[in-house]
């Protein structure tokens, strides 16, 4: 099932209770060695050392390292109590962890939450915008999502450190919400320059009418000029208490020149969308050309940034999909998803590739390489044979042959992970991944390519470049994965490789 992003899952209470009672060492010290020994928690993935973790916020390329901020609960695995974590790499896929950056004021407009927001570099120092939330009266709040009545605001704060490690925020918000009855969220900024100007988006919604981009402008990132929307989308016609559920507001957008277009993200009624198409530089408008889902699995919360090479980078959440239950026991909630860098299509429509950083955890590989029709199936039966991925921690590419194809991971106990290929009309094939299918268009002769990257319970796969599916598996593994192909699937494979990956901390800690 799908966790909402702003629904408590345990109740203030709880978390207060967890926050006056500090564990014992020695409790502790068993969650450690329970978190350390669970098969289910990634070991490639960024996430925290325990609890709850959410949204992507402010990545920034600082100083010759890569900084990552996010949504964290300091004090159980569920969702509350948001403040920023905050951890840091050389290289995008190896981290460190550092103290929390930004934590709720008592008495201030982000009593109940640091949000999520941006970073940037303005003037040579380090700024984050964010949303503070703090409880208000239901006609000044801005989320009302049937759980909670919170106003929204955004903050700033800065950092002289070179580590990034302590920031000063601003005592005032610099922006309100719009004095608006029809407002359903006021949340999320992203920042871009142009000469000297800074422009900030905001997600927002009006109900009944659909989610929007709320633009404004400054000179200094402390005073801002309300513009317009930016761009707007259509309500979906479904009621709903949450209005992100229903397209009435749009979370999590992000905006940025690529490609000779630009690029619009954002998240609602389930699903991350992407749009390309052009801005006016006069109206300052954006008029989308392309569209279509970012990801059509566990995937949400995206969010961009330049790497050290100019390239687009892009982050997502990738939530627990199991009861609450489960991953309240199990200690830990959430995951980064591993960086994918973004481009553009030949035909306009958004392209993505994971990172060839990822290239650094390679061990032991398996290659098969494209093979004649006249070589026997048990040749590449038995080369096939010797892909083994021990800890449910590898990466396979391969490249089939359309129309039809399948391919299957499995262990002792049966298939763990399956995808299959087959046609659905002439121009159109239907894409089915542990049971969930979409479309895929259809390139006359196209070879199709899967890239796959599996740790522990998540699954990240691209195919084509184009198609993404991000998927959580909680069942146990029994001895190593293996690929399982048909005859006929063998007919059609067009080369194979695999890799064994190193884990990114010895006790799936991250630390």
């Amino acid at each position: 099932m799908r966790r909402k992003r702003r629904e408590f899952l345990r109740t203030i209470g709880a978390a207060g209770l967890c926050a006056s009672f500090p564990l014992a060492s020695w409790q502790a010290e068993t969650l450690q060695q329970r978190l350390a020994a669970d098969p289910l928690r990634p070991q490639l993935h960024l996430l925290p050392a325990q609890n709850w973790m959410n949204d992507p916020n402010g990545p920034i390329y600082w100083k010759g390292r890569y900084h990552m901020f996010f949504q964290y609960n300091p004090h159980a695995a569920v969702w509350g109590d948001m403040h920023w974590a905050h951890a840091v790499s050389p290289d995008m896929i190896h981290w460190r962890h550092l103290p929390v950056a930004l934590a709720p004021t008592p008495g201030r407009d982000d009593a109940d939450g640091c949000f999520t927001g941006s970073a940037v570099n303005h003037r040579g120092t380090a700024t984050v915008i964010y949303t503070g939330v703090k409880a208000a009266t239901s006609d000044r709040a801005t989320l009302r999502d049937g759980a909670h009545n919170f106003r929204e605001v955004q903050c700033l704060a800065t950092s002289s450190d070179p580590e990034l490690r302590t920031w000063r925020k601003r005592e005032r918000p610099i922006l309100q919400p719009p004095e608006d009855p029809l407002l359903t969220g006021f949340r999320d900024p992203f920042l871009w320059q142009d000469g000297p100007h800074w422009y900030l988006g905001v997600g927002s919604g009006q109900r009944s009418q659909g989610g929007r981009v709320l633009l404004y402008r400054s000179l200094n990132l402390r005073d801002w000029e309300y513009l317009h929307p930016l761009a707007s989308g259509d309500w979906t016609g479904r009621d709903s208490v949450n209005p992100v559920d229903s397209g009435e507001m749009w979370e999590c957008p992000d905006f940025f020149p690529l490609g000779g277009k630009h690029v619009l993200l954002y998240a609602t009624a389930g699903q991350v969308v992407w749009e390309t198409g052009e801005l006016d530089p006069k109206e300052l408008v954006f008029h989308p050309q392309k569209r279509g889902v970012l990801d059509h699995g566990a995937y949400y919360a995206q969010k961009t940034q330049l790497d050290a090479k100019g390239n687009r980078i892009l982050w997502g959440w990738i939530p627990e999909t199991r009861p609450e239950a489960e991953f309240s026991a199990a200690g830990w909630a959430g995951c980064m998803a591993l960086p994918r860098v973004l481009s553009l299509g030949a035909d306009g429509s958004l392209a993505m590739l994971f990172a060839p950083e990822i290239r650094s955890l390679r061990a032991k590989s398996c290659i098969i390489p494209p093979f004649e029709s006249h070589v026997p199936s048990a040749l590449v039966t038995r080369a096939l044979q010797d892909v083994r991925i021990q800890n449910l921690s590898g990466e396979f590419r391969l490249n089939t042959k359309y129309p039809r194809s399948s391919v299957t991971l499995q262990d002792r106990s049966g298939p763990w992970w399956s995808a299959t290929l087959e046609p659905k009309d002439t121009s159109t094939a239907k894409l089915s991944v542990n049971g969930k299918t979409v479309d895929v268009p259809i390139v006359h002769q196209q070879e199709f390519s899967v890239h796959l990257l599996l740790d522990a319970s998540v699954v990240e796969l691209i195919c084509n470049g184009k198609h993404a599916f991000t998927t959580r598996i909680y069942r146990k593994p029994d001895g190593p994965l293996r690929i399982s192909l048909s005859d006929s699937d063998l007919a059609q494979l067009d080369g194979l490789e695999a890799w064994q990956l190193r884990p990114i901390s010895p006790d799936r800690l991250t630390s």
